[in-house]
């Protein structure tokens, strides 16, 4: 006699409410134009080309099945079928980030990398994520969900890519392991569009983790290095603070941008590829430009001050690469990064650049704080950092009363000598002390650790018409009034040294007439490191470049 079948295991009271909800809400019929005898042996209608998919067959006692490659056939986005002959209609997919439980009962497809999957014989829990948003999603055994299908969403890798068709549900208690606390998806389809490697670099769940968590004391979380990171960048920037960081460094760039459109400033773009150094130093990645040397543009030094003062736009501003070959593996170096620069005419004296500045970066500030706070506030979770305190006008230090600050609280500062790094960070403690601000302007630089094109003060040619700007005691700004006299130029030259003949068009420019202009250059990265106490650079460039790094 054969043996009794073994007894079907009890659900637990969690999964017998979740059974009861998905019950509830069968009678609701799926709004996605098609029926359900497709569901595992239908393709979707792309209108991006060829994808490889695997889908989770609901139907009793079939297996997964891998459906066939859409090859170079396009459908339309509005909505018609596409040519392939296993294609369904075109359906729009909602974003995990505006669900809500006013949407309860409606069913949709969504998409989204899979986090984690958590199964059982008869039920599975899915982790599904989209930029920053996570939402829980559920697969139960029923007539529509068959055990393979579940086998199946056990077995897809973590940070694949999936398509699931879904009924929106409203938990009885939050879902405390996702960001959409709210919500959670009944699945009723599963494709997977893009299936990850069975064994990635490193979990994004650890990536993700606060690092208060993971530098604990005892702590058995494990640390992904800075290195293994950028090794597998992509994968890196998946995690919710990367997400916002990244957005943050596109809103400083907006705002930069806004803000100077706002003041009748012209967005220019100037050459990359130059003949020469773009400013005073042989720190320029050199190359051949057919038959004549050339270089990677140092910066647009000479390009906005011949636009903005020769050619009488008179404002100008840009968003460019910055390329520097110096050899310098520090927090805060890179050998490329984005600059944003910006030039302006003179009309009485230099602190009219000034003035500029610091509204611009108030307006910086400011828009961070009102439009982005959710971002920093994602940011905050996993770095945390103090917000960034600064003056209405901003503080401007004139450089004799920093260094006397610098030698009154034992610091080793020559007057006439440049900050050191050291030097740098020790006076932002010390301003920030005095006037609590962390962000200020440095006026009145020594002459001789300026470049070439700097002005010099008109009544004591020890000093210059130049400054600095610093965030947390570190610069993110260097600008000065510039020479717009030929000859005065030339003998800049001859004192730091620079020959004429590579920047022979740069000098017979100011020949034409020139106007009295000042600027200054902005290094992205650097700024969203310090605003974001990111304490490396690296962490706020998408792909970063240093002198041991050049891919990905």
């Amino acid at each position: 006699m054969a043996d009794a079948p073994p007894a079907a295991k009890k659900l637990t009271k969690k999964e017998l409410r979740i059974l009861a909800r998905q019950k509830a809400a069968a009678p609701l019929k799926p709004r996605f134009g098609g029926s359900n005898a497709c569901v595992g042996g239908c393709d979707r209608a792309y209108a991006d080309g060829d994808v490889r998919r695997e889908a989770a067959d609901p139907v009793a006692g079939a297996p997964p099945q891998r459906l066939q490659v859409v090859r170079g056939r396009r459908s339309r986005v509005s909505g018609s079928r596409s040519n392939a002959s296993s294609a369904r209609v075109l359906v729009s997919l909602r974003s995990l980030a505006v669900l809500h439980p006013e949407l309860q009962g409606e069913s949709f497809w969504v998409r989204g990398h899979l986090q984690s999957v958590r199964a059982k014989s008869k039920i599975a829990f899915l982790t599904l994520r989209a930029q920053t948003a996570t939402i829980q999603a559920i697969l139960l055994e029923s007539a529509e969900v068959t055990k393979p299908m579940i086998k199946f969403a056990a077995g897809v890798p973590k940070e694949s890519v999936v398509d699931v068709f879904v009924t929106l549900l409203v938990p009885e208690s939050p879902v405390l392991s996702t960001t959409q606390t709210d919500v959670e998806l009944s699945i009723h389809k599963l494709f997977v569009v893009s299936k990850a490697l069975p064994e990635l670099p490193f979990k994004v769940e650890d990536a993700a983790r606060p690092d208060a968590v993971v530098k604990a004391e005892g702590s058995r979380y494990v640390c992904v290095g800075l290195d293994t990171r950028l090794n597998a960048r992509p994968l890196d920037l998946r995690t919710p603070a990367n997400q916002c960081i990244m957005r943050i460094q596109a809103a400083v760039g907006l705002l930069f941008r806004e803000f100077l459109v706002k003041r009748d400033f012209v967005e220019i773009h100037t050459p990359k590829l130059v003949g020469g150094a773009s400013e005073s130093g042989a720190n320029c990645f050199t190359l051949k430009y057919f038959d004549q040397d050339a270089c990677l543009a140092q910066s647009p030094q000479s390009y906005k001050q011949m636009a903005c003062a020769v050619a009488g736009l008179e404002r100008v501003f840009e968003i460019g690469p910055v390329f520097r070959a110096e050899n310098a593996n520090t927090h805060r170096h890179m050998c490329e990064f984005v600059g944003l620069d910006l030039e302006m005419t003179i009309k009485e004296h230099y602190h009219e650049v000034l003035e500029v500045f610091s509204d611009l970066f108030i307006y910086i500030f400011d828009g961070l704080q009102e439009r982005y706070s959710k971002e920093l506030a994602i940011i905050n979770e996993q770095h945390p950092f103090e917000p960034l305190k600064y003056k209405r006008p901003s503080l401007i230090v004139n450089y004799e009363e920093g260094v006397k600050m610098l030698t009154e609280a034992g610091a080793t500062q020559g007057l006439e000598e440049d900050l050191s790094t050291e030097n740098e960070k020790w006076l932002g403690r010390l301003v920030k002390a005095k006037y609590d601000t962390d962000f200020y302007i440095l006026d009145k630089f020594p002459l001789a650790v300026r470049p070439f094109y700097t002005m010099p003060d008109s009544t004591d040619k020890r000093w210059s018409n130049s400054y600095d700007m610093m965030i947390r005691g570190e610069e993110i700004v260097s600008g000065a009034q510039r020479v717009h006299d030929a000859n005065l130029l030339m003998e800049r030259m001859d004192e730091l040294g620079v020959p004429h003949e590579s920047m022979r068009s740069y000098i017979d420019s100011f020949r034409l007439g020139a106007l009295p202009h000042g600027g200054g250059g902005i290094g992205l990265e650097r700024v969203v490191m310090l605003y974001l106490g990111l304490g490396n650079i690296r962490k706020a460039s998408m792909f970063p470049r240093d002198p041991k790094r050049l891919f990905p």
